[in-house]
């Protein structure tokens, strides 16, 4: 399982890769990496995916300044306890509660 803190201290001291894919969602998503890594250093991981290869990752729930939800999901190295923010979006309500954090039944 992938502990928070590590992910924090990677975006810290800059050990961390963004994907092409994630970048591409920010900019549609009109999010700034700024947002994105302060909505890390103040959020929580709302799930695991420990089965994920090559690095086991981790779905990040924070806010932005503006108190915006965010959701970015990320893989973490524990050999070079680097990080890589593999995707990142606003949640949609149509999926996520009020909370952000729990997905609607379908």
């Amino acid at each position: 399982m992938i502990n928070i803190e590590d992910i924090k201290e990677s975006i810290k001291v800059g050990k961390i890769r963004i994907t092409d894919h994630a970048d591409d969602e920010a900019q549609a998503d009109n999010l700034i990496f700024e947002d994105i890594f302060s909505s890390v250093l103040r959020g929580e991981i709302i799930e695991q995916y420990p089965d994920d290869k090559p690095y086991p990752s981790c779905l990040i729930f924070g806010k932005n300044f503006k108190n915006e939800p965010i959701h970015s999901v990320w893989a973490y190295n524990l050999e070079t306890k680097s990080s890589v923010l593999i995707t990142v979006y606003r949640p949609d309500l149509k999926i996520w509660m009020e909370d952000w954090k729990t997905r609607r039944r379908r």
